[in-house]
């Protein structure tokens, strides 16, 4: 999936989105994120976990599910 976004985002930042949408993440999807990101990435993974974190919180289940497995598909 190629990322829109021309901003590389750094380990610090893609961690700080995780935890600020930990509380709506079923906690499958956080462990395999965090699991991720314990572990040096390529950028374009960084990046395109960041924008699947990415307002998390605020779209529908439909797009939550599409967006889990987008997550678990990454490693």
């Amino acid at each position: 999936m190629a990322s829109s976004c021309p901003i590389d985002h750094t380990p610090e930042q893609v961690k700080e989105k995780l935890e600020s949408q930990h509380s709506f993440l079923p906690e499958n999807i956080y462990d395999k994120a965090a699991g991720l990101l314990a572990q040096e990435q390529p950028q374009e993974t960084l990046n395109e976990l960041f924008h699947l974190l990415k307002k998390y919180d605020l779209v529908e289940t439909r797009e939550r599910k599409e967006r889990n497995e987008q997550i678990l598909a990454l490693a």
